[in-house]
């Protein structure tokens, strides 16, 4: 195929004494577009995609023949094949020819990768061919999209936040049940200061029954549950605690003493000294823990 690089071009040859200079591809009109219209697309490891390359310039009667010189591998980048086409348009009232090398490319690494300037010759009449070469193209490639990575992060996270609640609500839990025993430990315990003051004017036989439903009180309070209607469940608790009977079965250690008082009052016992309640009272004082200055 006999092939004209314009007019300009078409008297350089061979018999030349001087050396010559080539024209610029600008000078003959010859422009290169690198890269698809819109931008290069999302890419991910593994995508095979289309890299046109297109040389075009005007016609004016003369033909000119691309060769491609140069290849697309680079650096994550591999060229599996390029494919050419022809076409030509009138643009402002001139013929344009132009030709695209479509470059077929596979992303092989991830990052901010290059396509590398891709290079074509023209060759002359006087042996040497013009070089073309098209702009470098930045293209970036992402790791495949990996939908497990999320499911797992998601029930991590949904596993961390139940974990977080039920520890707050344990917490919260155990906190409740430290204030309803100090509330419990503190109403006995102004009960026990009234029964102080009115020891020496209360009726014996009364004050030592006052004296026991506060002791019943005591040991109902071990079996509190955190959170429930203590006032309600105290009450019902309470009236239902046989302290004889605890005594017996060895689980009210150390109050055989104040349980004998009691039942000798319940029965009818004789009138006791004001200092024989104190002592009395003392007595359960220390068996239910509970200090006078607190």
């Amino acid at each position: 195929m006999s092939v004209a690089v314009q007019d300009s071009a078409a008297g350089l040859t061979q018999d030349s004494i001087a050396p010559v200079e080539m024209p610029t591809p600008e000078q003959l009109g010859i422009s290169v577009a690198a890269g698809p219209t819109g931008g290069m697309p999302a890419l991910t490891v593994g995508d095979t995609f289309d890299f046109p390359v297109t040389v075009s310039w005007s016609v004016q009667g003369s033909a000119l023949l691309v060769v491609p010189t140069g290849s697309a591998n680079a650096k994550g980048l591999m060229q599996l094949g390029v494919s050419q086409e022809s076409s030509r348009s009138v643009k402002d009232g001139k013929e344009i020819a132009s030709i695209t090398f479509t470059y077929k490319i596979v992303a092989q690494d991830t990052g901010n990768l290059h396509i590398p300037a891709l290079k074509f010759e023209i060759p002359t009449q006087i042996g040497q061919p013009l070089d073309l070469r098209s702009e470098s193209v930045d293209v970036r490639v992402d790791a495949p999209f990996n939908p497990m990575s999320i499911v797992v992060g998601v029930v991590v996270f949904v596993c961390l936040l139940v974990a977080g609640l039920w520890r707050s609500r344990r917490r919260a839990a155990a906190k409740a049940a430290v204030a309803q025993k100090s509330a419990a430990h503190n109403a006995l315990r102004e009960k026990m200061l009234v029964l102080k003051q009115r020891v020496n004017v209360a009726d014996s036989r009364e004050w030592l029954l006052e004296l026991e439903s506060v002791c019943k009180e005591y040991v109902a309070s071990k079996g509190f549950v955190a959170g429930a209607d203590c006032a309600a469940e105290n009450s019902v608790a309470a009236s239902a605690v046989n302290l004889d009977a605890m005594v017996k079965d060895g689980k009210l250690e150390g109050w055989e003493g104040l349980v004998e008082e009691f039942a000798h009052a319940r029965y009818g016992g004789g009138k006791r000294d004001g200092f024989e309640n104190r002592e009395t009272w003392k007595t359960a004082m220390k068996l239910m823990g509970i200090q006078e200055e607190e």
